[in-house]
């Protein structure tokens, strides 16, 4: 065995090399795997919370919730007054949404223009089966049907 270690490699090459091989341990390389795997989609980002923030913070209210599935962020669907969900993929470039609406199970890529697989995130995948939609409850206007887009 040191006889393997010796001559013109250095011991850092030799791992190196080692770990490029394909005895790779799973555990370690699945979050990489993942990624390739799923661009845009980062399996340990948490949402934002349980609502828009931006909206929670300025007295606004939302159609659908969509959930970024690169960081996590919480926004409201095209249709909702503020387009909080295209807005922040513009701004940031991050790709892939989920719907954050109780029992559904999409993903939607925007660079693809279409639906796509997605994997399972971290939880809550949803805003609170008791929070109204459109919400949330006591923010949303009475003539709300014709501020949509």
């Amino acid at each position: 065995m040191l006889a393997f270690f010796q001559g013109s490699r250095s011991t850092a090459d030799v791992y190196t090399s080692w770990k490029r091989r394909s005895l790779r341990c799973p555990a370690i390389d699945g979050e990489n795997a993942m990624k390739k795997d799923h661009p845009g989609i980062n399996t340990a980002s948490k949402p934002s919370g349980d609502g828009r923030v931006e909206c929670l913070a300025a007295g606004g209210w939302w159609l659908h919730l969509r959930r970024c599935a690169q960081c996590g962020h919480i926004g409201c669907r095209d249709s909702s007054p503020s387009q909080r969900a295209t807005k922040h993929h513009a701004s940031t470039g991050h790709t892939v949404i989920a719907s954050f609406e109780p029992g559904e199970d999409w993903f939607f890529d925007y660079e693809k223009q279409r639906m796509i697989k997605g994997v399972e995130l971290l939880p809550p995948h949803s805003h609170p089966a008791t929070q109204p939609t459109p919400g949330p409850a006591g923010r949303v206007p009475p003539d709300w049907e014709t501020l949509l887009h």
